[in-house]
């Protein structure tokens, strides 16, 4: 062909430090102007307030860092592209850390509530890891962090897969890894970077539960896409959950609605400890395959197994709840 049919991609320093605007990613008006605007249950007068700040801080930078060879519209476009990581983390992040907030403020791991005990037992349940309280509380609470550090990094593993993918030299084979035909191909960029992260992890919790075992390159995932793929679902699943749980005080303002919820559980805070605990067993039980290499406790097994939890929510004797907060689906929209 004569020419490359790949380029490199172009990152917002590289886009700046071309066209003399580089110091524009250290101006401390870039906080402001890329941050995200969450409502919530604030006044609409806040919000709009908020918004017009964010959109004065974009414009006096714009002013600022125009040029001959970097004009305002440029300057915008980067900092759009910058603020693109901020908006990824609200949506895809954030669930993460709700769900964190949710599991250490009900459950604690030298002592077990009755009736809300985190501990599995293989065989019983679908369970297929036997963990007893503090073990299980340990393993969600290393899983979630994990989640959280993948998705904060999110950006940074996405450009290393574009790289592992398309790099001259990293061959491929098309095979059938039980999933259909797929490319199976090495990713030593991402391996690398979630070595580097599963490290982070480990150092901070202090303890490792289970395998650290990151499947790359073979028939579970496959090659780097289906990597960003796996990872790119946790929103997913947790959005909806703690949507759910958010909505539970909401909804017991209906007297209808309370008394069934304190006739099927006993409180409103026993409806989410309820939801709380079997998400936390059964979404990390080493459920949803028929051995411990493509599920169980590895790095992988722990998305497959909150997958499984996911495919059976239907048949909780809590998905009324679900229902009556809205909850449409795992794969479609969701309130």
């Amino acid at each position: 062909l004569e020419f490359r049919c790949v380029s490199p991609l172009c990152t917002v320093a590289e886009f700046l430090e071309e066209r003399g605007g580089g110091r524009l990613l250290e101006d401390p008006l870039m906080e402001r102007a890329t941050a995200e605007i969450v409502a919530g249950d604030r006044p609409r007068h806040e919000v709009q307030r908020d918004i017009k700040v964010k959109e004065r801080a974009r414009e006096a930078l714009a002013k600022k860092y125009c040029s001959a060879r970097l004009s305002s519209e440029d300057v915008l476009n980067a900092i759009y592209s910058f603020s693109d990581n901020n908006s990824y983390l609200l949506f895809n992040r954030d669930p993460i850390d709700r769900m964190l907030s949710y599991f250490t403020a009900y459950f604690k791991p030298g002592s077990a509530e009755d009736g809300f005990s985190l501990a599995i037992q293989g065989g019983k349940g679908g369970a297929r890891l036997t963990h007893n309280h503090e073990r299980q509380y340990h393993y969600v609470l290393q899983s979630l962090t994990l989640w959280r550090e993948i998705s904060t990094d999110m950006f940074k593993l996405w450009f290393l897969a574009e790289q592992d993918m398309l790099r001259e030299g990293n061959t491929y084979r098309l095979c059938d890894t039980g999933q259909g035909l797929n490319r199976v191909q090495s990713a030593p960029g991402v391996g690398r970077a979630m070595q580097a992260i599963l490290t982070r992890c480990q150092q901070r919790i202090g303890s490792w539960v289970g395998s650290s075992v990151v499947h790359l390159g073979d028939h579970n995932v496959p090659n780097a896409l289906m990597f960003i793929d796996k990872y790119t679902q946790v929103p997913r699943i947790l959005n909806p959950v703690v949507g759910v749980l958010d909505a539970i005080p909401k909804l017991c303002r209906d007297p209808e609605v309370r008394q069934y919820i304190e006739s099927a559980f006993g409180s409103e805070q026993d409806c989410i400890k309820e939801i709380l605990a079997d998400f936390c067993r059964h979404a990390f039980d080493g459920s949803g395959a028929d051995n411990f290499f493509d599920a169980g406790s590895c790095i992988d097994g722990r998305l497959t197994s909150a997958w499984n939890w996911c495919s059976k929510l239907e048949k909780k004797h809590y998905y009324p709840v679900f229902k009556l907060a809205g909850f449409t689906g795992f794969d479609g929209d969701f309130k």
